[in-house]
């Protein structure tokens, strides 16, 4: 090697202190040549004093605001959050004072909330928020073809569109969508993903097809036609196709099995979800294999929907007025029908029928009671209004 060579030169041109240095150092470089290359330091990640996180998603920002109003709230704001309520008047003054004093986090238009004009009810809808950082959310029940509260309404329902290609769903629910924003409604009621093949069947005409893997393109078409401008809501959950029965009049049931559901009424919802509906309705049947209680208040139904169906948003009840009308003795009261639901795991309880405004004052005051009796407990309740805040907050951007 060549510092050997170096070093001999070096014992024998001795002949000066400029010459044995050069030397020395020549040899020294030579020598760091041939020798292994010492292992490298340890290189400290790269950073700057001056460096910052990347900024909260807007997703992540209104999860977190979401978490403060709740965290803020009394019982009795949060026991209003998640309740869904109607007053049978178009008097815009009254539907004001009722929001201001229950603090409802919804109010569902119903026909008797419904003036001559589309102007007439962008005006009253207005009134219903009293808080323009945090807008109610304004339902209805806008189907098109047989169910539609609005008369001006002439697009295509399901039963114009359980036929025909996904596309045309997609582009009515669009223009249904753009129809309701306008007249100041953010969510609708609309997105029917039940299925029968049966004629006799009373859901048969609102639905989008004979079987799950039929409608499920129509369903999810449905959603994204609503996307970004009203949130879509897939109804009845679990399936009403599966029983002819009406839960207008009584609790209709069914001994299919779980699998047999997976097989078939799930795939609807299963789309609709995956198109990104924000609400899911939980409907009044029983499910004799699941529950003997109607889906509404069977929180392993609930279960289903978050852990088979990964479904994260919004579960609100049908009407829990409907319940009345089975005549069964356990839901007769509306404050336990609704603590019932929320303690099963809905995050917004519905009532229309015989609901106004002292139906509705009472209502959030028994759920409030509810939670300091202890028959609700707090978690499930801010846990529930916590999702529904959310909503309220995306609806607002």
């Amino acid at each position: 090697m060549q510092h050997r060579s170096s070093q001999a030169g070096t014992r024998q041109v001795a002949t000066g202190l400029t010459a044995l240095v050069g030397m020395a150092v020549l040899a020294a470089m030579s020598l760091a040549g041939c020798a292994p290359e010492p292992p490298a330091a340890p290189t400290a990640p790269l950073s700057s004093p001056s460096a910052k996180p990347p900024p909260p998603t807007r997703e992540e920002l209104r999860a977190a605001e979401a978490e403060a109003w709740v965290a803020t709230a009394s019982t009795r704001e949060l026991a209003g959050a998640v309740i869904m309520a109607t007053a049978p008047t178009t008097d815009a003054t009254q539907l004001r004072e009722l929001m201001t004093s229950t603090g409802l986090g919804g109010f569902i238009i119903m026909g008797a909330n419904v003036p001559g004009t589309p102007d007439e009810l962008s005006a009253l809808t207005a009134q219903l928020t009293v808080d323009q950082d945090l807008p109610p959310l304004v339902g209805i029940d806008e189907e098109g073809g047989l169910v539609a509260r609005l008369p001006w309404d002439t697009l295509p329902g399901a039963d114009a569109l359980r036929g025909a290609p996904a596309a045309d769903a997609e582009a009515a629910f669009a223009e249904r969508a753009a129809m309701l924003r306008a007249a100041g409604v953010n969510v609708n009621f609309g997105v029917v993903a039940d299925v029968t093949g049966s004629e006799t069947s009373f859901i048969y005409p609102r639905t989008l097809g004979n079987t799950g893997a039929d409608a499920s393109p129509r369903v999810a078409a449905a959603v994204a036609g609503e996307r970004g401008v009203v949130a879509s809501t897939l109804k009845h959950f679990p399936g009403h196709g599966a029983t002819p029965d009406d839960s207008h009049t009584a609790i209709p049931r069914t001994d299919i099995t779980l699998d047999s559901w997976r097989a078939d009424a799930r795939l609807p919802f299963a789309a609709g979800i995956d198109s990104g509906a924000e609400l899911l309705m939980f409907g009044h049947l029983a499910y004799g294999a699941v529950s003997e209680k109607p889906a509404s208040l069977a929180p392993e139904w609930y279960e289903i929907a978050r852990n088979d169906l990964g479904f994260e948003g919004v579960t609100v009840t049908d009407d829990l007025g409907m319940l009345r009308a089975s005549g069964l003795p356990e839901y007769q009261d509306p404050t336990s029908t609704t603590v019932a639901a929320l303690n099963a795991g809905a995050d917004l309880a519905l009532t229309v029928i015989g609901m106004d405004a002292a139906g509705a004052t009472a209502l959030v005051d028994g759920v409030t009671a509810a939670v300091e009796s202890g028959a609700l407990p707090e978690a499930r309740l801010r846990e529930a209004a916590t999702r529904v805040v959310e909503l309220r907050l995306l609806l607002a951007e």
